[in-house]
């Protein structure tokens, strides 16, 4: 019995060490890195603003900046964590998108943060507890004083992590683009390469 069978099967090295390149280029580490410090500073925001629940409320705890704020940067980070184990194009996409929306939430919940301490400064500790004298003055202050003061710290402290959290997500935003510019490089590279045909030949049954 005499059989000749010829098979032509088709690969494609190159394009697989292109595929390669463009999952290295979104598991670098350093969307990780900052997912995780958005996810820090999500909980901070959160946790930190607890305490204003016992003060008077105000702009910033009537509309719930610290929490809806709290939870955007919290989201922004899950996904550029998973994105770091899970790395695809249509994830990279989602990603900058979650990024971008955190930016603007941040910076909406900057501008409460700073009308509030505006309108809500601390009150002036002006009490006299004594007689005044010519050389000093001495004060009393009330409760009314420390609560303020510990409330305008407090959101003083959530400023600060806002405008942490905007320099974190926009130089997210930033290396999600320039990897989303090589992705798409890599990906036209990926679609002009050649095919290389490999002939396999049976062997002859005599």
């Amino acid at each position: 019995v005499s059989a000749r069978m010829s098979v032509s099967v088709t690969t494609d090295i190159n394009a697989d060490k292109l595929t390669d390149r463009q999952q290295a280029l979104l598991q670098k580490g350093e969307q990780k890195a900052l997912g995780v410090s958005q996810v820090m500073i999500g909980v901070m925001v959160m946790s930190y603003s607890l305490p204003l629940l016992s003060t008077e409320f105000t702009e910033v705890v009537n509309f719930g900046v610290p929490w809806w704020s709290g939870l955007s940067y919290i989201a922004a980070g899950v996904v550029a964590i998973v994105m770091e184990k899970h790395s695809s194009m249509k994830l990279l996409g989602v990603c900058m998108v979650v990024t971008l929306v955190a930016i603007l939430v941040s910076l909406l919940a900057l501008i409460f943060y700073f009308i509030d301490l505006h309108n809500n400064p601390e009150t002036p500790c002006n009490h006299p507890l004594a007689p005044a004298t010519h050389y000093i003055q001495v004060y009393e202050c009330d409760h009314q004083h420390y609560a303020t003061m510990f409330s305008y710290g407090v959101k003083t402290s959530l400023l600060l992590f806002t405008i942490i959290q905007i320099s974190i997500s926009s130089t997210l935003s930033y290396i999600l683009y320039m990897e989303r510019r090589r992705y798409g490089t890599y990906s036209s590279l990926n679609q002009g390469v050649p095919s290389t045909p490999i002939l396999v030949t049976a062997p002859d049954f005599n």
